[in-house]
């Protein structure tokens, strides 16, 4: 399993890539850099990646999920309620490749802020 590390300026955090078309496409691309937006408990940047909507592709996601949202083409960071969830859990606003985990802490993402730029690259 890849391991990456997402940073912002003051942060960092790690997380596992599944064994997936997506994580592999998206692995590829590394390292990508973008600009932060943030939707409820969701941040998401554009990155350059074009891929389709797998088959388990789904809406309603456990916090820490990575996924890439192939409308958008974005990679997003789950970690709590969206504008659209019914519940406590994270919803993307429409089907999602989830591709992997954050591990550890994820209570700091909430202190990343629309406009931050972030770093996703391989964890060595």
């Amino acid at each position: 399993m890849k391991k990456i590390k997402i940073l912002t300026e003051e942060l960092q955090f790690t997380a596992e890539l599944y064994a997936t078309a997506t994580a592999n496409a998206i692995a590829k691309q590394l390292p990508l850099t973008g600009i932060v937006h943030t939707w409820g408990d969701e941040i998401y940047f554009s990155i350059p990646v074009s891929l389709g909507q797998e088959a388990k592709a789904h809406e309603e996601v456990e916090p820490g999920d990575l996924g890439y949202w192939p409308v958008g083409k974005a990679f997003c960071i789950f970690f709590g309620p969206t504008p659209v969830s019914t519940n406590e859990k994270p919803r993307a606003y429409s089907p999602v490749n989830v591709f992997g985990k954050i591990t550890g802490d994820m209570e700091k993402l909430k202190k990343i802020k629309t406009g931050a730029k972030i770093i996703v690259d391989v964890l060595e």
